[in-house]
């Protein structure tokens, strides 16, 4: 009887070799873990309009919609842990939840950092223009008009690079503040503002004296969602790109789009291989 209470070392090195492979297969897999326990959890900023944001309290946006419906898809319910941005994504490293919601521009040097789903959003960059602007129906009206934009920014720069290929460059003027360029357009100091299409179509679904130049103007770029550059995370990026694709199909995404862009967005459906 004694000779079976012996542990000896060969026993406990099989014992802790089989409580690793038990843990590493129980975590394995995050879809199954998201199943398994009936919920997605998401990293975001509730900050980011027009995906994430708060009114009155409540979260809003287009990624609230969009994940409602995952949600429904899944049988699972979805939490969301609301984190300044700068910490969202070092969390999804240290495994504090199973994705990012943001979304994120996909670029070649977060590729090689992280995993993506397919585009949620376009990214690039467009121009805003009072309504009813008749001189302005395509990107390369803005030759020697006066256009707004932020200072410092992505946008600027495209803004700039695009309007030397003009026949006459635009008049770049440029703001801290995109909300005060936006009011020029109404006083009239400027024709147009250059932003990131999301950020734009967003202000003109909520403000009815703005409108959208379609199609974007700068280099073409995409946002998606992010996960961790594992092999364990495939089968939720897949879970998701194959719901995305589904509520493309029946309709779901172009009203949630309409709803948040004031307009319907074609995306593509496989995944992105950034220019930027």
């Amino acid at each position: 009887m004694k000779a079976n209470r012996i542990v000896t070392p060969l026993k406990i090195a099989l014992f802790s070799l089989a409580t690793t492979l038990a843990a590493t297969t129980a975590h394995a897999d995050v879809l199954s873990d998201v199943k398994s326990k009936g919920e997605l959890v998401i990293g975001t900023e509730l900050q980011f309009a027009p995906f994430d944001f708060l009114v009155n309290g409540k979260h809003e946006g287009l990624n609230k919609d969009f994940f409602t419906e995952v949600g429904k898809e899944l049988g699972v319910k979805v939490t969301y842990i609301d984190l300044p941005w700068t910490s969202v994504l070092p969390g999804l490293e240290a495994n504090k939840y199973d994705m990012v919601g943001g979304p994120v521009s996909i670029t070649a040097a977060r590729m090689k950092r992280y995993s993506f789903s397919n585009a949620i959003s376009d990214a690039s960059v467009a121009l805003l223009k009072r309504k009813g602007n008749t001189k302005i129906m395509k990107s390369e009206d803005i030759a020697d008009m006066n256009v707004g934009a932020g200072q410092g920014s992505a946008p600027a720069a495209q803004l700039e690079a695009f309007s030397n290929t003009l026949s006459k460059p635009a008049n770049i003027k440029l703001y801290v503040d995109n909300n005060q360029a936006y009011s020029e357009i109404m006083t009239g100091r400027v024709d147009a503002v250059a932003n990131s299409l999301p950020n734009i179509a967003y202000i003109a679904s909520q403000h009815k004296n703005f409108e959208v130049v379609m199609p974007p103007f700068g280099t073409e770029a995409y946002s998606g969602y992010v996960f961790r550059n594992d092999d364990e995370s495939k089968s939720l990026i897949e879970s998701i790109n194959k719901i995305m694709a589904k509520m493309t199909k029946d309709g779901r995404m172009a009203e949630i789009q309409k709803k948040w862009f004031g307009i319907a967005i074609e995306l593509p459906q496989t995944p992105i291989v950034p220019k930027i």
